[in-house]
């Protein structure tokens, strides 16, 4: 365990260069120095005012107090330490992180009793914030950079959009408009342009010149992405309508629009329908995953017969569940034809369309309106850059102008002002981060991340595949595998409740025609051959552990099973003998009770009055009555034998 300068952590001290064995190539080296004389650099330019010979250093530390009280502010001596200090715990984070259990082992509500109920009325020193951190922080944290992390899908982090955001807060501008900050809206319009191009997007999406319609922007996350376009879409519907039916109010009008997607699609579809007051036909898909065509021609039929109005469709290329692909060539005609706003979401897998040889799953695009994808999940820019294209901008805007007089400038008819673009006014400096991986890595370095993730993919399909007691759920077209274990669901999760509970690796469910299959997706940046082995390992030796439980359990049952046979069979044998025993007993009893009820009836005849005997017990005095009764009687058998005498049967 290494220590260091935050109370003990285990993140501190010399850091080591990393070298893994990968298909003939090794796992990039973190270069410490160089990062660290980057960020002191980016240090310097953020607080050029601070002393930079050691003379003036000096003389700084003789002018002020050797350590700064506690609830100073911090200034820009003590931000040039801490920050050289922040990167080194990052640095040292990030290296050091397979060190680290990749799931916390904590319940809910741990942390409550580890910090104070209310804020300190006084600042505290760095230093012990730094410790607190590790102490209670760090042992709460899902590590999604965790070479064992296959959950989800990849949250980018790499080292120039860190920097990146750490400049972009440090400029500290709120971009909503062009005045508010040129730049801002200027890099985010060419950024969108640039990365357009990169994915193979037609040119009506770009912002080309000033006459283009179409153009890009970056959104918090994909959410915001797909409700935004069908607010616009449900906008331009109502103001169709509203021409053909002016005096119907728009509320009716509303009540009649319909929108469509798949039952893979992503939930943030359903919730954009839910707040923008709008029905949604989640609609089936064919053995592939896939909502075809045919599918939802037939459905907005049904719908545009019944009076409704067919307004919007979400179509997915890769699918949160199984990363399974919508044919956009087969829904965009069907939305041509009923005049239909399409919306193409590729959150994840858009980062894969740099690659050339997956832009054919692009096909089709030409006939969406609106398209978004996510570089914060697979291109290496960090939370949140969540990037979308419109063709015509003048249509999202109309949906969601606001225009007050504060927020106007006398640049806005020859600029754009991305306030109008989304939800939120206040806007972050986004596009940086975005910039500067793409220069850092350039996009022939992202194509080879990319398709390096696919490769470790393919790796775990194989492994899977050669594993007869596993079967692969989904077409594994990108860094994307669903599995599950031949077997009912419960087994199945089972397995990965228990391999989630150790800590080892991580990873989570999906539901794909009714079975339970676990998803394991490649989402460590420098993911090696070495990781996906190790995974493989790990689950293969808690499907023995869980298997060979099973054997065990079955045996037990099967013990108790026949255990519960004998038992029965004995039973069944002293059943048998009670009854014989009871029946023996009965006859002798019924013998010794019939002698007795004979005589007592025979003596009666001379104790009672004639007329009491004949009309209380005629059948003493009546043999006719005796026989009729003995001939009549449906619970007696004719070969009872009576007698005569008592009309009493005589068991045999």
């Amino acid at each position: 365990m290494m220590n260091s300068r935050f109370g003990g952590s285990p993140l501190g001290g010399r850091r080591r260069e990393v070298a893994v064995a990968d298909s003939g190539t090794s796992r990039p080296e973190i270069q410490q120095k160089t990062m660290c004389g980057q960020v002191r650099k980016l240090l310097d330019f953020i607080s050029p005012a601070c002393p930079r010979t050691e003379a003036e250093k000096s003389e700084k530390r003789q002018d002020s107090p050797k350590k700064q009280s506690r609830g100073c502010a911090m200034d820009t001596a003590e931000f040039r330490k801490r920050g050289r200090e922040m990167v080194d715990y990052i640095a040292d984070y990030l290296e050091s992180i397979s060190q680290r259990r990749v799931t916390p082992n904590v319940e809910p509500g741990y942390l409550r009793n580890l910090i104070p109920s209310a804020a300190p009325k006084k600042g505290e020193d760095w230093d012990d914030i730094m410790k607190d951190v590790e102490r209670y922080i760090m042992p709460g944290v899902t590590h999604w950079q965790h070479p064992r992390f296959h959950a989800y899908f990849p949250a980018g982090n790499a080292y120039p959009s860190i920097l990146a955001d750490m400049l972009s807060d440090a400029i500290g501008c709120v971009g909503f408009s062009w005045a508010a900050s040129p730049a801002c809206t200027e890099l985010e319009t060419i950024m969108l342009d640039w990365l357009g191009k990169m994915i193979g997007l037609p040119e009506d999406f770009l912002c080309l010149s000033d006459k283009s319609k179409g153009g890009g922007v970056i959104q918090g996350s994909a959410s915001d992405c797909i409700l935004v376009n069908l607010l616009a879409a449900r906008h331009s519907a109502i103001k169709k309508l509203k021409q053909e039916k002016p005096f119907v109010e728009e509320g009716t009008l509303l009540s009649s629009l319909m929108a469509y997607c798949s039952k893979e699609a992503h939930s943030s579809v359903e919730k954009a329908a839910m707040i923008g007051f709008v029905k949604l036909r989640i609609l089936d898909t064919d053995e592939k995953f896939q909502l075809r065509g045919e599918t939802l021609a037939k459905a907005m039929e049904e719908d545009r017969n019944m009076g409704l109005k067919p307004f919007f469709v979400a179509a997915t290329l890769g699918t949160t569940s199984c990363c399974s692909f919508d044919p956009i060539s087969e829904i965009g005609p069907v939305c041509e034809k009923f005049g239909v706003w399409l919306h193409v979401d590729a959150a994840y897998a858009g980062s894969a369309l740099i690659c050339p040889e997956f832009q054919h799953l692009l096909r089709g695009i030409e006939y969406a309106m609106s398209f978004n994808m996510n570089p914060n999940k697979w291109m290496l820019v960090n939370f949140d850059c969540s990037t979308m294209w419109v063709k015509d901008r003048f249509k999202l805007t109309q949906a969601l102008v606001v225009d007050p007089l504060y927020l106007q400038h006398s640049f806005s008819d020859k600029s754009i002002d991305y306030r109008h673009w989304g939800i939120p006014l206040s806007r972050r400096f986004r596009s940086l981060k975005l910039w500067f991986v793409i220069r850092k890595y350039g996009v022939e370095g992202l194509q080879k991340y990319i398709r390096e993730h696919v490769r470790l993919a393919k790796k775990f399909e194989s492994l899977i595949r050669k594993d007869d007691r596993f079967i692969v759920a989904n077409q594994v077209h990108f860094g994307l595998v669903c599995f599950r274990l031949k077997g009912s669901n419960s087994l199945n999760q089972k397995l990965l409740s228990s391999i989630n509970a150790s800590g080892k690796l991580h990873m989570v469910p999906a539901s794909l025609s009714g079975n339970y299959v676990i998803r394991f997706c490649v989402c460590a940046q420098h993911a090696t051959d070495a990781d996906i082995i190790h995974a493989w390992d790990v689950i293969t030796m808690f499907t023995e552990e869980i298997l060979e439980l099973m054997k065990v359990d079955m045996t037990k049952e099967e013990i108790a099973e026949e255990e519960e046979e004998e038992e029965e069979e004995e039973e069944e044998v002293e059943e048998e003998e009670e009854e014989k025993e009871i029946k023996e007993h009965v006859e002798e009893s019924v013998d010794e009770v019939f002698l007795l009820e004979r005589k007592r009836k025979h003596s009666l005849k001379y104790k009672r009055s004639f007329f009491v005997r004949m009309v209380s017990d005629p059948k003493l005095y009546n043999p006719k009555i005796v026989r009729a009764l003995s001939s009549t009687d449906s619970r007696r058998h004719t070969s009872d034998p009576v007698d005569s005498e008592t009309g009493v049967i005589t068991p045999v």
